[in-house]
């Protein structure tokens, strides 16, 4: 099977939590079972750096702002990764959420919303003819790709929605569901409003078709956790 993964960090390329270890390490461990992985991160000065051989493989007129572009390339781990090179959203001081101030990128909605269209481009349309058979979304970042993917040419592949952290929801006011495309008769309790804001974390969760849950380390006596996969 092949598998596209869709994060916004990735070990060793970026990480600022445990989200990049799990991203790192998955496409290893998927790949002893006979799965192909391919990671499709934002171009983050440290990605590019990291990634050779590189090839185009899809460009873009202006999105948000800016022209953009997928390149697809290997790590030195060789590790295939697809990266979203967008100098106007991703090519910044600070880390990828925040900035050297420590506040929050004040496009954060457009940088994320990005990285799913340009994921939805590339497993309907992919430069290089790889056909994904899965989308694996991860955390609040990746949440629009199952949205997007609703406007697919013929039947898209079903997605894994992965929470990391169920705290960050990630919501933006509702003017960015137009601002970014959104259909607006998703915009109800059902879909990806939440308490009159645009929820990527609960766009993910509505409209993908497996959840699951990152397990916890295992807690100290006295304390709970628990991993959960399901069907929406």
């Amino acid at each position: 099977m092949r598998v596209l993964m869709v994060a916004s960090e990735c070990f060793p390329l970026v990480k600022t939590g445990g989200l990049a270890d799990v991203v790192g390490a998955l496409p290893a461990a998927l790949a002893a079972g006979g799965c192909e992985i391919r990671v499709q991160l934002p171009a983050y000065p440290t990605v590019t750096a990291g990634m050779s051989a590189t090839q185009t493989v899809a460009t873009f007129g202006a999105m948000f702002g800016g022209w953009a572009w997928l390149v697809r390339g290997k790590t030195q781990g060789a590790l295939e990764v697809v990266a979203l090179e967008a100098a106007h959203l991703f090519d910044r001081p600070g880390n990828p959420y925040v900035g050297p101030d420590g506040d929050d990128w004040p496009d954060n909605h457009r940088r994320f919303a990005a990285l799913a269209a340009a994921a939805t481009h590339y497993a309907a349309d992919p430069g290089d003819g790889w056909t994904a058979g899965l989308v694996h979304c991860h955390d609040w970042q990746a949440g629009l790709t199952p949205v997007y993917l609703r406007r697919y040419r013929g039947t898209p592949p079903p997605v894994v929605f992965t929470i990391h952290k169920i705290a960050f929801q990630r919501c933006f006011p509702a003017a960015a569901a137009s601002e970014l495309g959104l259909p607006p008769k998703l915009y109800t309790p059902a879909g990806f409003e939440y308490w009159g804001q645009v929820s990527f974390l609960k766009a993910g969760l509505v409209f993908s078709d497996r959840l699951a849950t990152v397990r916890e380390p295992i807690p100290k006596r006295g304390h709970r956790c628990c991993s959960v996969a399901s069907e929406r």
